[in-house]
């Protein structure tokens, strides 16, 4: 089993040490390959698109992000760790991930990223968890990843790994402990699951692009496509309107004749159930 781990920070604080909690049990039992930003990514898309329009060993970054993809293709799991700064991932997780920008889905995505699986392990103090780890998740998703999973954590009011009480690093523990043990238990052999949102995605790409590609190109089945999209979304916010709707039926109804039945066996006691119980 191989794990590729891409660090959002060089610097070995709280996410560093949410990270290594989350492999302790992977060692041993894993090869990981660990890289550290901006360190293995120091450079900035520029978007010259020489990586769309002439390959990506053109980049001018290309030493670095060869690396990082090679890795990536050959791991079996993928973690992403990162802290939040300002709501967001840092700049040097965007930045890599700027450079593999040719790797979406519109573009030339890659067989083995499809049946992927990731853990996005981020950290806020306060608020910011969820938009860091949707940073990432976005482009795990336009790679064509679809089992994607998240660990998020909110420090409140500490972001050293001596001040944080006891019980909030047991907390977290135990939490990173419960998704370690559950992905110690896939079968690595198979490959993910894609899920419908990727397939989507990849469909409705290849449908446009099949039709730009023609001089005079036809969009009836472009539409038709994204007709069915529409049709599936809105039978999806009808049921979820009737479930909701039936739910509330259900639980209300069988509120009101619990309390019935109750008053009508507190009205056949004798007065001196009362009297011996008040």
């Amino acid at each position: 089993m191989k794990i590729t781990v891409i660090n959002g920070t060089e610097k070995k604080g709280v996410t560093y040490k949410l990270k290594e909690i989350f492999l302790e049990d992977f060692k041993g039992k894993a090869e990981i390959t660990e890289y550290y930003l901006p360190k293995d990514c120091p450079n900035f898309c520029i978007g010259c698109i020489n990586c769309f329009g002439n390959g990506e060993q053109f980049c001018k970054d290309a030493q670095y992000v060869s690396k990082i993809e090679k890795s990536l293709r050959e791991a079996d799991l993928l973690v992403f760790a990162s802290p939040a700064y300002v709501f967001h991932t840092t700049g040097a997780m965007k930045a890599m991930l700027d450079h593999f920008g040719y790797r979406w889905i519109p573009h030339r995505p890659a067989k083995e990223m499809f049946g992927k699986r990731a853990v996005i392990i981020t950290q806020c103090l306060g608020a910011g968890g969820k938009s860091t780890a949707k940073d990432i998740k976005d482009s795990l998703s336009w790679w064509g990843v679809s089992y994607i999973k998240t660990c998020t954590f909110r420090l409140m009011n500490e972001v050293r790994w001596d001040k944080i009480p006891d019980k909030k690093i047991n907390a977290m523990t135990k939490s990173l402990k419960k998704m370690s043990a559950k992905l110690l238990s896939v079968d690595y052999s198979k490959p993910s699951h894609t899920n419908l949102i990727v397939k989507l995605k990849f469909y409705a790409v290849r449908k446009m692009q099949t039709g730009l590609g023609k001089q005079n190109p036809d969009y009836t089945g472009f539409a038709r496509l994204l007709l069915g999209v529409l049709v599936l979304f809105c039978v999806g916010v009808i049921a979820s309107w009737c479930n909701s709707r039936l739910m509330i039926y259900i639980s209300t109804n069988l509120l009101y004749n619990v309390r019935c039945d109750l008053f009508t066996r507190l009205e056949k006691l004798p007065i001196k159930y009362y009297d011996a119980h008040t």
